[in-house]
């Protein structure tokens, strides 16, 4: 039996437009992604991901994409948190070290209260159980730099692995699980693809694919996935990086981004049909 696989990585607000973009583009042409075996989901693809693992019509959670963002504020990567990201590079502990430093730093910046952004991602999420289906949402031990990953079987509320999953160091703050404080998956892998692993195609969205640094790049991972899966990874080409711009978390670029997508996928859908299918 053929299992499939879907890796949705993080890419912010325009990620998940974009990933939307992409998979209503796909199913119109006849190539739907959304009933894969496992969804894996990094950052803003948990979110994108708990949307399609719990079955969400592909229609309407693009439609959303291109509803106003009603002067929804938008947040940014600010030059001093980009530089303390680059000064977490160094030092000890190989990519494990890294991720506990940028783990530091969420601990220390304040942000809004952790409960305020845990409801934001409820809010933002119509389902509030996990699928029946696979689904695996990433995360970062804020202490200890570990990396982590949550089911419907490690008794987490769905919103709030979404919500430790797309925890960006700096901007958002660490949600607690457990009596741990989690961050971003993404300061890991753009995309974690390697979680897909033992699936026979594995198709992988990745709207930020080389991340910073030690994090590791998602077509390295996809590279050793190709040993004994097929595999296709897609990230936004050059008109989608245009749509989506420079800030990756601002919601007035989420139209733009979603629709980019759409226009995208008409380029890859040969490429991602002879893989799905």
């Amino acid at each position: 039996m053929t299992r499939r696989a879907l890796v949705l990585g993080g890419g912010g607000i325009t990620g998940i437009a974009w990933e939307w973009g992409m998979l209503a583009g796909l199913a119109r042409a006849g190539v739907d992604l959304t009933g894969a075996d496992l969804v894996v989901g990094t950052s803003a693809g948990s979110v994108v991901g708990a949307q399609v693992a719990s079955g969400l019509d592909v229609e309407r959670c693009y439609a959303t994409q291109l509803e106003p963002s009603n002067g929804e504020v938008a947040a940014a990567l600010g030059p001093a948190t980009i530089l303390r990201y680059a000064l977490a590079q160094f030092g000890p502990g190989g990519p494990q070290g890294t991720r506990a430093r940028l783990g530091r730093l969420a601990l220390r910046t304040a942000t809004m209260p952790e409960a305020e952004r845990v409801a934001v991602i409820e809010s933002r999420l119509p389902v509030q159980t996990w699928p029946d289906r696979p689904l695996l949402v990433t995360a970062v031990d804020a202490g200890s730099g570990a990396f982590a990953t949550f089911d419907r079987d490690a008794g987490v509320p769905l919103a709030r692995a979404v919500a430790a999953s797309c925890a960006v160091p700096g901007v958002w703050p660490p949600v607690t699980i457990d009596g741990r404080r989690y961050v971003d998956g993404g300061m890991r892998s753009g995309a974690n693809a390697d979680l897909a692993a033992g699936y026979d195609r594995v198709v992988v969205l990745a709207p930020l694919p080389r991340g910073l640094g030690r994090m590791t790049p998602a077509a390295t991972q996809v590279e050793a996935l190709r040993a004994r899966s097929r595999v296709e990874l897609v990230s936004p080409d050059r008109g989608a990086l245009r749509a989506i711009g420079r800030n990756v978390l601002d919601p007035a670029r989420r139209g733009a981004a979603a629709r980019s997508g759409v226009v995208q996928s008409e380029s890859v859908l040969d490429r991602i049909r002879s893989v799905w299918k």
